[in-house]
């Protein structure tokens, strides 16, 4: 009789030293957002917010949005310049501000109010992404979901876990494969990882306390 073949990547042991490597780094933003308030809508706008934007930028931006709305009925009192003004500097701030209202007015809408429980809801609304349905779904709900931006696709295809193309594809991979109970902080560790050490060019190497589990695939240089 053959024997099982040994997954040779101990995922376990990643996790376990991946905990202890990211407690020297900040929170992420919206993790953090979530931590002082499970509000599914807040979540949900202060990601609209974080895209293509850095931590503090999100993190000031979303707080002096909400302290002037924070519900969805109160949001769309506000005009969309005054919503930019109030987000900027993050990027692409005006046309957020348009979509951060367009988005609040179909939970109003849609959904009597309150935010969608749902990833298939969630990616109804305009606007919404695999990412921004994950995280509210896993933040703001405390359901399973993965949430995979581009430090967990990243670094996941990096350390030779998965073999994909894409976050979308990486998603399904990790559902496959990732075991469940890591399924919600997988996010909130890489994305930390990502940012502080294992940067999409030059990647920290030398400085990294998981490198061990590592393959470096297509990393040209490093530090």
């Amino acid at each position: 009789m053959a024997r099982p073949v040994k997954e040779l990547f101990d995922i376990h042991a990643f996790v376990k030293s991946l905990r202890e490597e990211v407690l020297r780094f900040g929170t992420p933003v919206v993790t953090e957002q979530a931590s002082r308030d499970r509000d599914p809508y807040k979540i949900l706008i202060a990601t609209i917010i974080s895209l293509r934007t850095k931590d503090q930028v999100t993190d000031e931006a979303s707080q002096r949005l909400f302290k002037a709305a924070d519900k969805p009925q109160r949001m769309i009192r506000l005009k969309p310049e005054k919503i930019a003004e109030l987000i900027y500097p993050a990027g692409f701030y005006k046309t957020k501000a348009k979509r951060i209202i367009g988005i609040s007015k179909e939970i109003i809408e849609k959904f009597n109010g309150g935010v969608p429980e749902t990833i298939d809801e969630l990616l109804t609304m305009k606007g919404v992404g695999r990412k921004t349905a994950n995280l509210v779904v896993t933040e703001g709900f405390q359901k399973q979901g993965i949430c995979v931006d581009t430090h967990v696709h990243r670094i996941f295809n990096r350390i030779g876990y998965v073999f994909t193309k894409t976050p979308e594809k990486t998603e399904f991979e990790l559902r496959k494969k990732l075991p469940e109970d890591y399924w919600i902080e997988i996010n909130t560790l890489l994305v930390s990882h990502g940012q502080n050490i294992c940067h999409a060019v030059s990647p920290l190497c030398s400085r990294c306390g998981i490198s061990s589990f590592c393959k470096r695939i297509g990393v040209k240089r490093c530090r």
